[in-house]
């Protein structure tokens, strides 16, 4: 009998992830990092305990809080401040996942003598002809979740279990009802955890540990001023909606130059993505090429969007060039470009640093 510590959140799936793992014989656990505190004490919608907790009493294990606040505002918090400072949109949940939520997890899974960890992701964990581990996209795409998670390595991945990757959110749900946990009908969290509000600039204004670029001016791509903008932190590469500006005719935002504190912009045409780069590329289903050499792939560039043919090939300094076939859709450098197979399995992917419009 393995034993299995699981993520639980307070949601639904997490609960139902430790309900199936008992039901199949697994001595299961149940834990919830605590990863952020309201001022009033409340706990952001990653880390709801009390509902949690009452999950792992009606399916019968053990349940235990670990708080790690303090770190999670380091590896996750902080980078998602700087990058929009840098004008970058970020996606701080990718980052979360790798770099702290496995990482945690696994820690407290070895503290507990847990041979493995569960997450309640709709994706399945699998081990391909070459003997890599990868994540496979869900049957019911419209709740895949692969896209973040094409950071996690060959260890972590190799200790994961993810069992809801065949299932429906409505199946998911109706096994809760069944079992009587009492979060089988509550609504999913749709923002990021830690920002409460829904503001993202917001958030960055008041937990910056800088100085927060204000004001100051929209250009076009010869560089004349065309107008005010509030700062860059209120915009993203590619936005075409709530620009504040009257220019006679719609535009898009093209770059965002934070050296500056300028943003591009460009009259609104055909602002899909034939070309981006990567950075800080981690592959998972694919040992990493050679340079020069390149291979065929579908990208997504957004999460849960479906991936686009394209070539990609490593270049120099560790940076890669993705070349669609056909326009794949807005795109901004933060973001992530997630490398599929055929198969719904992710091969790797990188940070978008670079966007070419069509």
């Amino acid at each position: 009998m393995k034993k299995v510590l699981v993520g639980m959140s307070g949601g639904v799936d997490s609960a139902v992830t430790a309900y199936i793992l008992k039901r199949d014989g697994y001595d299961v656990a149940g834990a919830t990092l605590r990863t952020w505190e309201g001022p009033e004490g409340s706990g952001s919608r990653c880390c709801e305990i009390d509902d949690a907790r009452e999950a792992a009493r009606t399916i019968g294990i053990p349940y235990y809080v670990f708080n790690c606040a303090g770190e999670f505002r380091e590896k996750v918090c902080k980078p998602f401040v700087d990058a929009y400072l840098e004008g970058f949109t970020p996606n701080p949940c990718v980052i979360c996942n790798s770099d702290f939520k496995w990482e945690r997890m696994l820690h407290y899974a070895d503290v507990l003598g847990a041979d493995c960890i569960a997450t309640g992701h709709y994706a399945s964990v699998v081990r391909l002809g070459n003997g890599r581990y990868s994540v496979r996209k869900a049957e019911h795409a419209e709740k895949d979740q692969t896209y973040m998670l094409y950071r996690l390595t060959q260890e972590q991945l190799g200790r994961t279990l993810m069992p809801l990757g065949g299932l429906s959110k409505a199946e998911v749900r109706a096994i809760a009802e069944e079992a009587g946990i009492g979060v089988a009908s509550k609504p999913d969290s749709q923002e990021i955890c830690f920002v409460t509000d829904g503001s993202y600039a917001s958030y960055v204004e008041r937990n910056a540990d800088r100085e927060v670029p204000g004001e100051g001016y929209f250009v076009d791509e010869d560089g004349r001023v065309l107008g005010k903008h509030r700062g860059i932190v209120h915009y993203t590469v590619g936005q075409r909606r709530g620009l504040g500006v009257a220019l006679g005719h719609r535009a898009y935002v093209k770059r965002i130059c934070a050296e500056r504190n300028e943003i591009v912009l460009a009259p609104a045409g055909d602002t899909a993505v034939t070309e981006i780069c990567c950075s800080d590329v981690r592959f998972m289903g694919m040992p990493e090429p050679v340079c020069g050499e390149p291979f065929s792939c579908l990208v997504s560039v957004r999460y849960r969007r479906a991936g686009q043919r394209a070539s990609a090939v490593r270049l120099d300094g560790g940076r890669y060039r993705v070349v669609f076939d056909l326009p794949a859709g807005t795109a901004a450098p933060g973001q992530s470009a997630v490398f599929y197979d055929d198969g719904g399995c992710v091969l790797g992917g990188g940070v978008i640093t670079e966007v070419c419009f069509g």
